[in-house]
């Protein structure tokens, strides 16, 4: 298992696999590298060198107080890059990765970055405002919180269910898809992944995605219950310089799962434009 050392001391997992062009996944909330399973061992196996770690407060990585904030989740994406020393790497993100990843080009550039991809991304702001009428309440937010602090177990249990689109008439529910959301969420730091909500709910990407130059490919399900892609990714694509979107028919939150195939055959093609 490797790790490396953030400056403030905090230990940060991560998986690196394969060879060939760099492909660095940033994962959701409250997940960690092992959500984008399906789509490393797919382009591994195509010649392309994987790399996913977990953020901290997340997964394998350190559990610190402090620290749990978007400006040092984009640092600690830089300290990895710089640690392997990555030259033209795609960055994919999915949900709070997406805005990892748009943080990261704004925050650091895109001297290491050939190209990006955001995946069910909460970018530009997912909190509703005056600038933001199509976006979530805070209400919703603050349910979050309040179900990580009651019963953060019971409350991942289901969160999988809306997440992964299980809820719908048509839906084929697959109860270790949903045991392994919760294996996951239960991996992490009650304090980070509480800490965490704030980052993918109220933080402003806007200024980030401006300084996507860099070719991006937008991928979002139109009937994601987690992050609505009116309120996101349709306004992404309008923000970002080069920016593409490819819509999911009926794709949930968690397509990287359920539309596996879909999503590793775009990123494929994305990547070999």
């Amino acid at each position: 298992m490797s790790y490396f050392k953030t400056a403030d001391g905090t230990e940060i997992f991560y998986k690196d696999w394969g060879s060939g062009a760099p492909v660095v996944f940033s994962h959701g909330w409250p997940l960690c590298a092992d959500a984008w399973d399906a789509q490393m061992l797919f382009l591994g196996n195509n010649g392309y060198r994987v790399i996913a770690h977990d953020r901290r407060g997340h997964g394998r990585s350190g559990q610190p107080w402090d620290g749990n904030d978007m400006d040092t989740y984009a640092d600690d994406l830089a300290a990895l890059l710089d640690h392997l020393d990555l030259k033209e790497a795609t960055l994919v993100g999915h949900s709070t990765g997406g805005g990892e990843v748009a943080h990261y080009i704004g925050r650091h550039g895109t001297g290491r970055v050939a190209k990006a991809v955001l995946i069910g991304a909460v970018p530009p702001i997912m909190l509703k405002g005056i600038s933001n009428p199509g976006g979530l309440p805070m209400d919703v937010f603050d349910g979050i919180r309040a179900g990580v602090v009651k019963n953060r177990s019971q409350f991942y249990r289901d969160l999988a269910v809306p997440f992964y689109n299980f809820n719908r008439p048509d839906a084929s529910v697959s109860q270790g898809t949903i045991d392994s959301f919760q294996q996951q969420g239960m991996m992490g730091s009650i304090k980070g992944q509480f800490d965490c909500i704030r980052e993918f709910s109220e933080v402003d990407y806007t200024e980030d995605l401006k300084k996507i130059t860099v070719p991006l490919l937008i991928l979002h399900g139109d009937d994601d219950q987690i992050v609505p892609m009116d309120a996101s990714a349709r306004r992404s694509v309008e923000i970002a310089p080069n920016a593409i979107l490819k819509v999911y028919s009926g794709g949930s939150h968690g397509m990287a799962v359920i539309n596996a195939d879909d999503v590793n055959r775009d990123l494929l093609e994305f990547l070999r434009s």
